[in-house]
């Protein structure tokens, strides 16, 4: 788009426009979008502005002014129409010209060996030929894919679900590293699809974060978080103050004016991305190389590993490409990758801290649980404070002393995990973490004793006295896996009983919706739609109420085994313990639980009190037991989905299994029969693979194998 040869003649021209004596006319309006579109090139391209920030907002009103002075010269694609109120916020799904695909993942210089011995397989290249690779960053950020027309940029959209996304072209023509317009006509090109990730630069992220903060906003967790929900923002105003850039990695289709391929005139991918480079996009030559062979691949994936931190961008793996597209053709695709890339993923990322205390939760069914609180560190793209030590054995593996340099880790990039206590560091200062043998977070005079039960890691309260326990068990009577009540969060739950609106389940379903209307936060809508969804929350089937209740082991599954069997909640109360551990996979313990809870007046008369406040007690035909046909496809199977679905989700999918007659159970092991693998399948998938018994299948083949 512009070399070292313009520079001279552009900052000429800048100099002169900067002038405060200039007098412009007509004539300068197409030299100055120019010399705008020059330094967004430099500032958000090359990162190498070459005039002050306040310089260049000076030229930007000048051509604001002008364009204001001569409104039918105005060209569409001037700088200052990146941003317009005639823009529409609403986002239409589109489809991709080609599918935007994932890709398969390695995570060590031995998986990146088994992909080239695939490759050289399916190429039928002998292996002691060498294959050419192009090794690229893996960027944090959301892909998009763009569309240029007859050198215009007319199309943005995510990737959605690998074929179709959601249209957000005026939040691409606000980012100022993607050019509005580019010479494809000059390469052959009429038509082009490129493909891309949107990300915000480190530093930048910090300030958007100030900001944020200063105006009494909440804080985005890390840069992709911004990026993405930047992209889907209804205001391209407010997409532009996100400060995203974007990142092109791949052509993925050309066509010529007659509609014919021209890929092929291209017959590298290295060859491509210079040819982007070079019309002006922001592609990543500083983190990319043209590898020689596999063991050249790996040795520069370790290099950018052990210094990703020092990147501006967050980065959280490479892209290896085989560079020739004639190779590519022969190795094909999958349903869900290309075969002739693969992902490298880095490490967790590590970082050391101070455990400065740790405090202690209750939750439902009074497990204590410890809370390291730790001197604040930023990792992995988010600030680190608190980490759950699950319990006193974690502890005591860890020998866990407060003062003590910790080394914290997040697994996956998401879980804060303390990986261990840096015994080396200690001065003697460090005391050594005791277990409370008492609730620590009972607030009343007379202490209560904490119970551990044999074969269990957690100590619990196990009369809870203070009301903490009651809180949590509010607040899971009303969240997603129980009750399900729509809106009615945490938050809430803790606001309602710090007011005396709620203290027990019952008084869920008996609330003052006139009081609630006055709170600040509140109006005449949300009151509506909170009273709607505890009355529909009513109706619910009753496994969702016997899982609502918070009784210690019994989780969905055996509520729903139990609901199954019952006419009415109330029923069980005369349950003995055969009755229980007749039905397959309920045992004595979960059963002597459920008695207990039922042997109490006070939960009966819960109850019952439910029951006249109109919740539903009675069996439903979705507590019914589903009869699955003999013939049905996956009848005798066991089946295990992960990664990131993109037909239908995780929950769809195993509702949809089970229809067919599998069993999905959680974990792979020598029992599991069939894997289906989504977006971003990590260890499950490779554990899998290395049992060799385990059918492999991909949402596709799952979903044609159910429907056959």
């Amino acid at each position: 788009m512009f070399d070292s040869a313009d520079t001279p003649k552009i900052l000429s021209k800048t100099k002169a426009f900067l002038n405060p004596n200039y007098s412009f006319s007509l004539i300068d309006m197409e030299d100055l979008a120019n010399c705008i579109r020059f330094h967004e090139w430099c500032y958000y391209v090359n990162n190498q502005p070459v005039i002050a920030d306040f310089e260049y907002d000076q030229l930007f009103k000048k051509l604001e002014a002008l364009e204001a002075q001569f409104p039918d010269a105005v060209d569409p694609d001037s700088p200052t129409q990146r941003v317009g109120s005639d823009l529409s916020p609403d986002f239409d799904t589109v489809e991709h010209l080609v599918p935007m695909l994932s890709l398969g993942n390695s995570y060590n210089a031995e998986d990146l060996k088994d992909f080239d011995e695939q490759i050289h397989k399916l190429a039928l290249i002998p292996m002691d030929q060498a294959i050419e690779y192009v090794v690229e960053p893996k960027f944090d950020g959301g892909s998009v894919a763009l569309v240029y027309e007859d050198n215009k940029l007319v199309r943005g959209a995510t990737r959605g679900n690998g074929s179709q996304g959601e249209e957000m072209t005026p939040n691409a023509r606000v980012m100022r590293s993607i050019p509005l317009q580019a010479d494809f006509l000059s390469k052959g090109m009429a038509k082009v699809e490129l493909r891309g990730e949107v990300l915000i630069r480190k530093d930048n992220f910090e300030k958007i974060n100030k900001r944020r903060a200063a105006e009494g906003l909440s804080l985005f967790a890390n840069p992709r978080n911004a990026a993405t929900g930047g992209l889907r923002m209804k205001d391209p105003r407010e997409a532009a103050q996100r400060g995203m850039d974007a990142f092109i990695y791949q052509l993925g289709y050309a066509a010529n004016s007659e509609g014919q391929d021209v890929l092929d005139n291209l017959p590298t991918h290295f060859e491509a991305i210079e040819l982007l480079n070079d019309l002006g996009f922001k592609v990543p030559m500083d983190v990319s190389k043209v590898c020689a062979n596999i063991n050249e691949v790996a040795a520069f994936c370790a290099e950018w590993e052990a210094k990703r931190e020092a990147y501006p961008y967050e980065i959280d793996g490479m892209v290896i490409k085989v560079n020739s597209k004639a190779i590519q053709d022969k190795c094909g695709y999958t349903a869900h990758h290309p075969r002739w890339a693969i992902a490298y993923k880095f490490k967790a990322k590590q970082a050391t801290t101070t455990l400065k205390d740790i405090e202690y939760q209750v939750g439902k069914v009074g497990s204590i649980t410890p809370v390291a609180k730790l001197e604040p560190v930023f990792l992995a793209g988010v600030t680190i404070s608190s980490v759950s030590l699950h319990n006193e054995d974690f502890i005591l593996s860890k020998d866990l002393h407060l003062g003590d340099t910790v080394l914290v880790e997040r697994a996956g990039d998401v879980i804060p995990y303390i990986v261990k206590a840096i015994e080396d560091a200690r001065d003697g200062s460090e005391v050594k973490v005791v277990f409370p043998k008492v609730c620590p977070v009972n607030d009343t005079e007379e202490p209560v004793e904490l119970v551990k039960t044999e074969g269990e890691a957690a100590w619990r309260c196990p009369n809870c006295v203070c009301g903490a326990q009651t809180l949590q068990k509010i607040i899971f009577h009303v969240s997603k896996p129980a009750m399900d009540i729509d809106g009615f969060g945490k938050t809430i739950v803790e606001k309602f009983y710090d007011l005396g609106w709620i203290q027990s389940i019952a008084d869920v379903y008996s609330l003052d919706y006139e009081k609630i209307k006055h709170l600040e936060g509140f109006g005449e809508k949300s009151v509506e739609k909170m009273r709607d969804a505890i009355e529909k929350a009513k109706q619910n089937p009753i496994h969702r109420l016997l899982h609502s209740l918070s009784i210690h082991h019994l989780g969905k599954k055996v509520s729903s085994l139990i609901a199954a069997e019952v006419d009415h909640v109330l029923d069980l109360k005369d349950w003995t313990i055969e009755h229980f551990t007749n039905i397959k996979d309920v045992g004595p313990i979960v059963a002597e639980n459920i008695m207990e809870f039922f042997s109490q007046e006070t939960n009966i008369q819960l109850l019952e009190q439910l029951e006249e406040l109109g919740v539903n007690l009675k069996q439903t035909e979705e507590d019914r037991p589903k009869v699955v046909d003999a013939n049905a496809p996956l009848v005798g199977k066991t089946i295990l989905f992960t990664g990131k679905l993109v037909q239908v989700g995780r929950k769809q999918a195993q509702e949809l299994a089970a229809a067919a007659g599998a069993k999905n159970i959680s974990a792979v092991s020598s029992n599991l029969d069939i894997l289906v693998v989504g977006e971003k399948a990590g260890s499950k998938l490779k554990k899998a693979t290395a049992l060799g018994t385990v059918e492999i299948w991909t949402e596709e083949e799952f979903l044609n194998k159910i429907n056959n």
